[in-house]
């Protein structure tokens, strides 16, 4: 047994091993206290385990169709793999570096998820479409089974991540306020701390990936009955291109929405909410315009931004201040900079 040692400032640690261990048993711990997670990693387990089966029996029936879509279901882990550890992360507390905290983690695997996926896309179906020229011959009998089962293990994961993984916000934490009037300008800064669930893109990205899962299963379930009975050994590369468009088809939403949120763009749940807001504003009394508004997703569920009001010089800038932050808390805004500043000119 090796034996424990202290380092310089005392602390006792224990064999490198140990600790490893340790680790991995508290990130375990961890997993199976959440249902979200617990779920997600029960069927990690199921679908690594299939993926396998898949595979060794698509090169055992010469199926592209089933090969495709073992591959598919590798990725799938690796998405599931992502998610787990993005959930993970996103939960880790802001230090002085990272002072949002790491809720951004679950945009990053969806997207670099997303780029994999369609990688694998766009390798099946360039395959699939030199095997329309030159249909293999195919072991049916032995890819219909297959196919059921897969079918089937994919329905239990819609089931878990349809009726399990709903995307549920808790309103906790704590929120607090200051503001300091200078001469000319007066600022607010707003933070709302969101104790609500940050993964929901992980669970929405996977759901789409399982999905289309189930359908590529359906395909192949029907190439096999095709090549059975009507010897249409061509019905296996159009089933793998179906599947890679299916594939595609699933991604475009995570990339579209995970690239927006990395690009800082405006949230588009808001995109028809600010106008309203901005004319309100503008009908505070004492309100001369609104300036520079820059609002981004910080993550799936948590919006973030910062905007300037000019106000006239007998306005109340703490009154401005209060209104405007509550109407950009109640459209979903948690965290908001308010700054507002007296036209250029006039002095106190």
């Amino acid at each position: 047994m090796l034996p424990s040692y202290a380092d310089q400032n005392g602390k006792v640690h224990g064999p490198p091993k140990s600790r490893i261990k340790s680790k991995l048993f508290g990130y375990l711990r961890l997993i199976i206290s959440d249902t979200k997670t617990r779920n997600l990693f029960f069927f990690l387990l199921l679908n690594t385990s299939f993926a396998f089966v898949e595979l060794v029996y698509g090169i055992w029936t010469n199926s592209l169709g089933l090969i495709s879509d073992s591959f598919h279901m590798f990725f799938d882990c690796t998405a599931l793999v992502a998610g787990l550890i993005a959930s993970l992360i996103a939960k880790w507390r802001p230090n002085e570096r990272y002072t949002y905290g790491y809720v951004r983690a679950e945009v990053m695997s969806g997207f670099l998820n997303g780029l994999f996926l369609v990688f694998i896309a766009f390798f099946i179906f360039s395959e699939a479409i030199e095997r329309t020229f030159e249909p293999p011959e195919i072991h049916h009998e032995r890819l219909f089974v297959v196919s059921v089962l897969g079918f089937f293990v994919n329905l239990i994961g819609i089931f878990v991540f349809q009726h399990g993984g709903d995307h549920g916000h808790s309103h906790g934490g704590s929120s607090h306020g200051h503001s300091h009037d200078h001469h000319g300008h007066s600022h607010d800064h707003h933070g709302h701390s969101h104790g609500g669930d940050s993964s929901s893109k992980i669970f929405e990205g996977i759901f789409l990936h399982i999905l289309a899962d189930t359908m590529g299963s359906v395909g192949v379930i029907i190439s096999s009955l095709l090549i059975r009975f009507f010897g249409w050994h061509i019905a296996d590369p159009i089933c793998s291109m179906i599947i890679a468009f299916l594939i595609t088809l699933s991604v475009i939403p995570l990339l579209r929405d995970s690239g927006g949120i990395l690009m800082q763009r405006q949230p588009k749940q808001l995109d028809k909410k600010l106008p309203d807001v901005y004319r309100r504003i503008q009908q505070i009394p004492g309100v001369v315009s609104v300036q520079s508004p820059h609002f981004w997703s910080l993550s799936s569920d948590k919006y973030c931004g910062g905007i300037k009001i000019e106000v006239s010089f007998n306005c109340d800038p703490r009154y401005v201040q209060q209104t405007v932050r509550s109407m950009l808390l109640q459209i979903g805004i948690q965290e908001v900079y308010i700054q507002v500043d007296f036209p250029s000119g006039v002095s106190l």
